[in-house]
C-alpha cells in the first residue's frame, strides 16, 4: 500500500496502530492496552444519586470510563460532587465530561475529574447554518477567535494532568468549517485538527480523537482520512470510535458493527462506545463482543500483502460498477441469497422466514420488503410453484436433474465450470475462495458473460480476505459480478449480529459486492439471518428496505423520554420504505443530524420539540403530547406517506 492511500499498518494483515498512550486517570488508552469500552449516563446530572447509581450499574456491566454531560457550569461542578460519591462507594472508575457551547463549565470540570471531551462545532461557535465567503485572512482571524477562546483549557488540562477527547461531530460541525471544507469527511478532519494544533502549540499531548457521524460511509472515511494525515504529520493520537445515532434493538446493533467493526479490521480504534437508544449498561456487552474479538485476531490464515497502488479510494464512496446479469451487478441493488442447503425440506411455509408468505385460500404470494431474491437449495428439492421475484440454485449436478430450469441456476466450484458442458445460458454461480481465485483463474474466467462469482472465505481474518479477492478482481480489471459469503457456526444471536455485519458491511462501505450470502449453522433462525442480511446493507446504504432511525442515544442532556418517543415514532412509521427520520434528544447535534434526515423531532425544551423537513426547521415548540401525530402531518404533506397495510 503506497503512502497517498495508507491509512493503517496493512490490509491484509491484522496489526494495531500503534498510538501513543493517553492516562485518564489510572485508565491508559493507547499504546499497547487493551481497546476500552465506554458509555454514558442518560440521567440529569443535578440528580446525584441517580448519576451515581446508573453509573456504578455501568460499570459492573465493564465501563471502563464513564462520561456523563454538563451543559452549564451548575452540572459541571456537580461533577465533583458525582466524583467523590462515586470514590465513597470504592468505584474510581474515571469521569469525563461532556462539553457543548460552555468554555467555563469545561474549565471548572477538567480541575475536578480526568477528562473532558469537547465538540469542536460547537466549543466556541454557534451554527446557524450560514454560508460564510472567508478569505484565506479573515478565516485566520476566526482561527485566532477559537485560540484565544480554546487556549485557557487547554492550560487548565495540562496543569491538571486532565486528559481531553476533541470529538468532531458530523451533525455539528461548524458553519466555519462547512463554508470552506463542506459537509465532508475532509471538513469534519480539519476541525478536530484546528484544535488539535492549538494543543500542539502549548506542548498539550493527552488527547484523544473520534470522528462520529450516524452514516456508516461517512464515519469511516472521516477516520480513515484522519490517520492518514496523522501518519503523514507524524502524529499517532489514540482514537475513540462510534457511531452516533445508530438508534436500538437489531438495527443499532448492526450499524454499530459495520461502522465500529471495518475499522476495528484494519486495527484502528482504542476505545469504542456503541450508541444505542437504550440503558448506557446494555451497551458495554455489545461494546465488548466487538473489541474481544481482536485478542486472538493475529493468529489468522495469512493473505497476500497488497503492494500496488489501491484501485479504489478508501476515503470517497464510489461502488464497484460490474456486469448486468438478469438482475445482479451493475446498477441493480445487492442481492440476498439465503441459504437452504441444510434444511431437511424446503416447503412453501418455510418461506415465511425470508420474506414470502403464501396465502391458501387465495393461492398467492405475499412480499414482504425483505424478501430474499435467491435461494440456495443444495441438493433439496421443492414441489411448489415459487413467487415470480425468485431465483433458485442449486449444487451444479442436482441442476442437471432439474426438469424445470425456469429461473433455476447452477453452483459451480471453481475449475468445475470449465470442465462441465452442461451449464445455464442465463446465469451461472461460481464460488471461488482466495486460493482458487489465482490471477490466471481470473484472466481464464473475466470474459465469461453468464458468470458470477462467490467469494467464498473461511478466514478468521474474513472481510480483509474478501476484500483481498474484490481488489484482485479489480487489478485484472475483471468486472464479474460477485456475491460475498460468509460463514459461521455456534454462534449466540448478538454475536451472529455483530460478527457478520462487521465482515460484510466493510466491503459494501468500500463500494464492492453484488450480493450477500451468509451461511449459519446453530446460530440463528432463518428469519433473524435474512433480517441480518437486509440490515447489513441498510446500515452500508446500498439497499433501503426500511424506514431509517437516525436515534441518538439518551443522555443528561435529553429533553423528552427518549425510548418510548423513538418506540412511538417506530409503531406509526416504520411502513414507510426509505424514509430516514430524525430522532433527536436536544439541540447538540440535532439540526446538524437532520441534514441526513429527511424528517427530524428534537427536543428544544422541556416539553417541546421542534419539527425538521431535512435541515429546515418547519415548526417549533411543539407540545410532545402532539409533536408525534405533527410529525406523521408533515410527512403527509410532503407526499411521502403511505397508509400501512392491515
Amino acid at each position: 500500500m503506497t503512502s497517498i492511500n495508507k491509512y493503517c499498518n496493512s490490509l491484509t494483515k491484522y496489526s494495531r496502530f500503534l498510538t501513543r498512550e493517553v492516562s485518564i486517570g489510572d485508565l491508559k488508552i493507547g499504546g499497547l492496552n487493551p481497546i476500552r469500552v465506554q458509555s454514558m449516563t442518560t440521567t440529569d446530572t443535578m440528580d446525584t444519586i441517580a448519576t451515581v447509581e446508573q453509573s456504578i450499574r455501568m460499570i459492573n456491566a465493564g465501563c471502563e470510563l464513564v462520561r456523563i454531560t454538563a451543559p452549564s457550569m451548575n452540572e459541571a461542578k456537580n461533577l465533583e460532587v458525582i466524583k467523590k460519591e462515586l470514590v465513597a462507594r470504592g468505584y474510581n472508575t474515571p469521569i469525563c465530561a461532556d462539553i457543548h457551547f460552555t468554555p467555563n463549565a469545561a474549565e471548572f470540570a477538567a480541575k475536578v475529574i480526568e477528562k473532558v471531551r469537547v465538540n469542536p462545532g460547537n466549543y466556541a461557535d454557534k451554527k446557524k447554518f450560514e454560508s460564510i465567503d472567508y478569505t484565506d485572512s479573515s478565516y485566520e482571524s476566526e482561527l485566532e477567535r477559537i485560540r484565544n477562546r480554546f487556549t485557557p483549557l487547554v492550560k487548565i488540562c495540562k496543569e491538571y494532568g486532565t486528559a481531553m477527547r476533541i470529538g468532531t461531530n458530523h451533525g455539528s460541525l461548524s458553519d466555519r468549517i462547512l463554508s470552506r471544507y463542506g459537509d465532508t469527511p475532509l471538513g469534519m478532519v480539519e476541525s478536530a485538527l484546528e484544535f488539535l494544533r492549538i494543543c500542539e502549540d502549548n506542548n498539550y499531548f493527552n488527547i484523544v480523537i473520534s470522528m462520529k457521524a450516524s452514516n456508516t460511509q461517512v464515519m469511516v472515511q472521516a477516520y480513515r482520512l484522519l490517520v492518514a494525515k496523522m501518519i503523514e504529520t507524524n502524529r499517532n493520537y489514540p482514537l475513540h470510535l462510534g457511531v452516533t445515532e445508530a438508534g436500538d434493538g437489531e438495527d443499532g446493533r448492526i450499524k454499530s458493527a459495520v461502522g465500529i467493526g471495518t475499522l476495528l479490521e484494519d486495527g484502528l480504534g482504542d476505545t469504542i462506545r456503541v450508541s444505542l437508544t437504550e440503558e448506557p449498561e446494555y451497551e458495554i456487552p455489545v461494546a465488548k463482543l466487538l473489541a474481544d474479538r481482536y485478542s486472538e485476531r493475529k493468529n489468522h490464515q495469512a493473505i497476500n500483502e497488497i503492494t500496488t497502488e489501491l484501485p479504489y479510494n478508501p476515503f470517497e464512496f464510489n461502488r464497484n460498477i460490474t456486469n448486468e446479469i438478469i438482475n445482479i451487478g451493475n446498477h441493480n441493488v445487492p442481492r440476498v441469497i439465503a441459504d437452504y442447503s441444510m434444511k431437511p425440506e424446503v416447503t412453501a411455509a418455510s418461506l415465511f422466514g425470508v420474506g414470502y408468505n403464501y396465502s391458501v385460500p387465495l393461492d398467492k404470494w405475499n412480499l414482504t420488503d425483505m424478501a430474499v431474491d435467491y435461494l440456495f437449495l443444495g441438493d433439496n428439492k421443492i414441489d411448489f410453484e415459487i413467487p415470480g421475484t425468485l431465483g433458485l440454485i442449486y449444487n451444479s449436478q442436482s441442476w442437471l436433474t432439474e426438469k424445470n430450469k425456469n429461473r433455476s441456476y447452477p453452483l459451480f466450484c471453481g475449475e468445475e465450470y470449465f470442465e462441465t458442458k452442461d451449464k445455464s445460458s442465463e446465469l451461472n454461480f461460481v464460488a471461488v475462495t482466495i486460493d482458487i481465485l489465482s490471477n490466471e483463474f481470473i484472466q481464464k474466467i473475466k470474459n465469461e458473460k453468464t458468470v458470477c462469482l462467490v467469494l467464498d472465505s473461511f478466514n478468521k481474518h474474513t472481510m480483509p480476505e474478501l476484500r483481498r479477492m474484490a481488489i484482485d478482481l479489480k487489478l485484472n480489471e475483471c468486472k464479474l459480478p460477485f456475491v460475498v459469503k460468509c460463514n459461521y457456526n455456534n454462534l449466540s444471536e448478538e454475536k451472529f449480529q455483530l460478527y457478520s455485519s462487521t465482515d460484510i458491511g466493510g466491503l459494501f462501505l468500500d463500494g464492492f459486492g453484488d450480493g450477500i450470502w451468509i451461511k449459519q449453522k446453530e446460530c440463528v433462525s432463518t428469519q433473524i439471518c435474512n433480517s441480518t442480511a437486509f440490515g447489513i446493507l441498510q446500515a452500508t446504504r446500498s439497499r433501503i428496505s426500511k424506514t431509517e432511525y437516525i436515534s441518538c442515544p439518551s443522555c443528561g442532556r435529553t429533553l423528552f423520554d427518549l425510548q418510548e418517543t423513538t418506540q412511538k415514532i417506530r409503531e406509526r412509521t416504520d411502513h414507510l420504505k426509505g424514509i430516514k427520520i430524525g430522532i433527536m434528544g436536544c439541540i447538540v447535534n440535532g439540526p446538524g443530524e437532520m441534514a441526513d434526515a429527511d424528517y427530524g423531532y428534537v427536543g428544544t425544551g422541556v416539553g417541546k420539540i421542534s419539527l425538521y423537513k431535512g435541515k429546515e426547521v418547519v415548526k417549533k415548540n411543539v407540545t410532545s403530547e402532539t409533536a408525534v401525530d405533527e410529525l406523521i402531518g408533515l410527512i403527509k404533506e410532503h407526499g411521502d406517506w403511505v397508509e400501512k397495510l392491515s
